[in-house]
């Protein structure tokens, strides 16, 4: 910061002391990265040493230059160092009315700057003139970089929110935030950047507050944005499905890898083994070849003994044919058979010899033997193991390759029969919002002739009111009016009688200066009165911004008891619903009353009908039996003194 700070005062013919103070302070700060020169008023010469000093690879990340009063020029050389610079993330350029140029600038500074982020441009006037902004939109268009931008109050109209919708259309960097409230975008505009959103799939938050637009758009736009942060969690969802699943993939292929080696491992020993084997073969060969040598020694052995035993015959024979040949010869022959018995011990000896070393070498050979039998043995058991192990894992192999795939597959067909699904309820939610849409619209007609209708009541009332008024402050006139010109007339009387009598001019002049003090209270009065009727105006023009306010109250009142009336209506059809039920239940039930109450009427005409056949029978037993008195009472003589009487 020190050096930057150097920099500065190098370049600078007359380098500002607040700037340089305020580069002091942020070197002795312990957090860097940050040049903040935020309410500084900056000069030409300073934008122009900080436009040579921020190319390249600059100390700051952050760069905040909020409410500094950069002219024109200044802005342009300011951002024509920052095209080049590659270390900083956040711009912030808020409240430096920045104007035609400056959109120029700002146009050019977002088509070659590959590093900003973060481009707070709040509380300018970018949208005044419309070939600067559309400038603008066009590098807006061309970045890739920047992902949130903070656009707020700088009068922006409907056609400044067409251009920023085409941009938007062409831009797929932009994720966090698009600031636009506090703007003069409306219909037109807010419409225009509705249709953008459905090409923009990468936008998460758009702001549209404070600028005339209908409800139904902010909703529709609040919708594509929900969107929009489902797409996203399911594109990352997916993502993460996919690494997590190649890396299964790639465990398993390594795994696979393992066992293949491991097989080879084992298949190599194996044939060391039967190389091994082989040795043992050749070993075995050597062996027996040593046997039969033994077995030619052992034969050489017994030819020798027989040689002895011939020799000791011949010399048995010789000696019993020579004993009769003289004593003489008998010393020769004793050392003879001395000197034989002497060379058969030696051959006994070697004879001995021999035989322990083929007694040594025949247990060799059959030790040799009973391990080459083992290893032989050992070596098919671990062949026929290498192989049955060879072939599970080969089955194994294929059925887990099998496995995954069938895996890979039920995966695949989840995923798309999900995004499927997805794009389907997208769709029927597009749809019932589109209905949705079109009812607020005739709704929101309704409301607006309601409200249309309410308004010219509201100005005919007020025009009655102005009316009312006016005709007040003219009375007022008129008798103020009449008040001068009779005090013009006692004016011009006290004149004339000035004239036709000096000696009344002092009470004359009284009375002039009393009537010229009345005359300045009736003018006090008569500002007075205009106070008084401009404060009515401004009473008036409050009672129509209530009235305004009441009538967006009563808009919302209204729109709440919409929502009211549709969840009666919901209400209503749901009782509609058991009422039918309910009515449906009730008829069969009559209709089963009905028709037990038929069967009882028969049952009752019947019983009637028995009551009256059996009021027949009684009443005819009753006169008889009354005929039957009356003929007893006449025949007895009780009757005959009765008739007398």
């Amino acid at each position: 910061m020190e050096e930057f700070r150097r920099a500065y005062a190098r370049l600078c013919v007359a380098p500002q002391e607040p700037v340089l103070q305020r580069l002091r302070e942020l070197g002795a700060a312990p957090g860097r990265g940050r040049l903040d020169l935020a309410a500084q008023s900056l000069s030409l010469e300073t934008c122009g040493a900080l436009g040579r000093l921020l190319p390249g690879a600059a100390p700051f990340a952050e760069v905040a230059l909020g409410d500094c009063g950069l002219c024109e020029e200044g802005v342009k050389l300011l951002l024509h160092g920052l095209c080049s610079n590659t270390s900083v993330k956040s711009l912030d350029l808020k409240g430096n009315n920045l104007r035609n140029v400056g959109a120029e600038a700002l146009g050019k500074l977002l088509r070659q700057n590959k590093s900003i982020r973060s481009l707070i441009l709040e509380w300018n006037s970018l949208g005044v003139w419309e070939e600067g902004f559309s400038f603008f939109c066009q590098g807006l268009g061309a970045n890739n970089f920047l992902q949130q931008l903070d656009l707020r109050n700088n009068q922006i109209n409907h056609q400044g929110a067409g251009d920023l919708a085409m941009a938007l259309k062409q831009n797929a960097s932009l994720q966090e935030l698009v600031d636009l409230r506090w703007n003069n975008i409306g219909l037109l505009g807010g419409r225009a950047l509705l249709n953008c959103l459905h090409s923009n799939k990468t936008l998460k938050r758009l702001e549209l507050a404070g600028n005339n637009v209908p409800s139904d758009i902010l909703k529709a736009v609040e919708q594509a944005m929900n969107h929009n942060q489902d797409r996203e969690t399911i594109l990352n969802e997916t993502q993460n499905r996919t690494y997590i699943l190649s890396k299964e993939v790639l465990s398993l292929k390594d795994e696979n890898t393992k066992q293949f080696l491991d097989l080879m491992d084992t298949i190599d020993k194996q044939r060391e083994e039967i190389a091994r084997s082989g040795r043992l073969q050749m070993t075995e060969a050597a062996l027996a070849l040593s046997e039969q040598k033994v077995h030619n020694l052992g034969e050489l052995l017994n030819a020798v003994k027989q040689e002895q035993a011939s020799m000791a015959e011949c010399h048995f024979m010789e000696l019993q044919q020579q004993k009769q040949e003289g004593a003489v010869r008998e010393g020769k022959l004793l050392h003879d058979l001395s000197a034989a018995s002497e060379k058969n011990l030696l051959l006994r000896n070697q004879v001995d010899e021999l035989e322990k070393k083929c007694k040594v070498q025949q247990d060799q050979l059959f030790q040799v033997k009973q391990d080459l039998t083992n290893r032989t043995a050992e070596l098919k058991l671990r062949a026929i193991r290498a192989e049955e192990h060879l072939e599970m894992e080969k089955k194994r192999f294929k059925q887990s390759l099998e496995d995954m795939e069938s895996l890979r597959v039920k995966e695949v067909g989840h995923m798309t029969q999900h995004i499927e699904t997805s794009e389907r309820s997208m769709q029927d939610r597009i749809q019932r919002l589109e209905a949705i849409r079109i009812a607020l619209e005739e709704e929101l007609s309704q409301v607006k002739a309601a409200a249309l209708a309410e308004r010219g009541r509201a100005e005919e009332e007020l025009m009655k009111v102005r009316n009312q008024a006016r005709l007040e402050e003219r009375q007022q006139l008129e008798h103020l009016e009449e008040k001068l010109r009779l005090m013009t007339e006692s004016r011009n009387e006290a004149q004339n009688c000035c004239i036709k009598q000096k000696q009344m001019i002092a009470e004359a002049q009284a009375k002039a200066n009393q009537l010229s003090l009345h005359a300045d209270g009736l003018r006090r009065r008569l500002e007075e009165l205009q106070q008084d009727l401009k404060s009515k105006e401004e009473e008036k023009v409050t009672e129509v911004n209530k009235v305004k306010v009441e009538l967006q109250e009563h808009i919302g009142h209204l729109q709440a008891e919409r929502t009211a009336q549709d969840g009666l209506r919901e209400k209503i059809a749901a009782l509609e619903r058991q009422l039918k039920a309910l009515s449906s239940s009730h008829r069969e039930a009559l209709l089963d009353k009905e028709s037990e109450i038929s069967v009882l009427l028969e049952k009752l005409r019947t019983k009637e009908a028995d009551i009256s056949r059996m009021k027949e029978e009684e009443a005819q037993r009753a006169s008889f039996l009354q005929n039957a008195i009356m003929a007893y009472v006449q025949g007895s003589p009780l009757g005959t003194h009765s008739s007398r009487k």
